[in-house]
């Protein structure tokens, strides 16, 4: 399970995995199976699997070499019964019929939202970047600082279902170049009516969701998973996908519904119970879909 990655060194990852026992049951681990973890993240769902039954195979990839590096720690003592690759889910090569189970945990962790340096969350001054993957080079700042008024008014409305999004994107063309969160979300808070200002939420949450969906291709990576990894599954194989937001939840349901590989087999997705949102606040919400490879002829 060696994995060389160039150039960095193993940090804390912390990734409190959410609907662990749904998931678990979800996917019917199996003696011997074979399992896609297509977001390992630091490795805690994917040591459940390992866990669930004896002679589990695990195959895990993320396109974040942080989260990789952590995976391998913390699936050590699985020794050659996992593989680790560095690859989005939607650019993975997936071979027919060749896993019992796929899991896909869309979730932002804990640790790019309480890393300053990832710049994904305001709560810290760090530069805008937001990108998952590191080698990549479009980044926050970028989008920010060069797109125009128009185009950064239809990623806020689109992506971050913010319907101040005009109002936003006019108050930081105005004020641009932007080159840290902080400086971004105070500029956002002090173009929003006082009301919106103090609202449930930061007036920037909707702006910052919409900035890391654009800078990474989400949902267009997630369309691709869904159009590919069915094929991946043996017949009677399962896929179980936890979503965050609408916009991820909406393409997952008709996804696995319109799929002539799967049968759906959550009519609504599962939630958190009262206990683990007790535990764990961010699994409110959360959100998971299951569904089955069907017999081909």
């Amino acid at each position: 399970m060696e994995l060389e990655i160039q150039g960095i060194e193993a940090q804390e990852f912390l990734h409190v995995p959410v609907l662990s026992r749904e998931v678990i049951e979800g996917l019917a681990v199996s003696p011997g199976g074979h399992y896609l973890d297509a977001t390992v993240g630091g490795g805690g769902h994917s040591a459940l699997i390992l866990d669930a039954a004896p002679d589990v195979r695990l195959t895990a990839i993320d396109q974040d070499q942080d989260a990789l590096l952590a995976a391998q720690k913390h699936l050590a003592e699985f020794g050659d019964r996992v593989e680790l690759i560095l690859s989005n889910f939607s650019t993975y090569k997936y071979t027919p019929h060749s896993f019992d189970g796929i899991l896909a945990d869309l979730g932002v962790s804990s640790y790019h939202l309480d890393q300053p340096s990832r710049g994904f969350s305001f709560r810290h001054t760090a530069n805008l970047d937001m990108r998952m993957d590191q080698r990549q080079s479009l980044t926050a700042a970028d989008v920010i600082n060069e797109w125009d008024e128009a185009e950064l008014a239809d990623i806020f409305f689109k992506y971050g279902e913010e319907r101040l999004s005009r109002r936003i994107a006019k108050r930081i063309v105005e004020r641009r170049p932007f080159q840290t969160t902080t400086e971004l979300a105070e500029a956002i808070a002090y173009g929003v009516p006082r009301q919106y200002r103090y609202g449930r939420i930061h007036p920037a949450t909707r702006v910052f969701q919409a900035l890391r969906i654009v800078v990474n291709d989400e949902l267009k990576s997630l369309e691709t998973f869904l159009a590919q990894a069915p094929d991946a599954l043996v017949p009677g194989g399962r896929i179980a996908i936890i979503s965050f937001h609408s916009l991820e939840d909406r393409l997952v349901k008709h996804g696995l519904r319109n799929s002539s590989l799967l049968q759906v087999l959550t009519k609504k997705p599962i939630t958190a119970g009262e206990e683990e949102l007790a535990q764990n606040p961010r699994s409110r919400s959360a959100k998971l879909r299951i569904a089955r490879r069907v017999a081909t002829e």
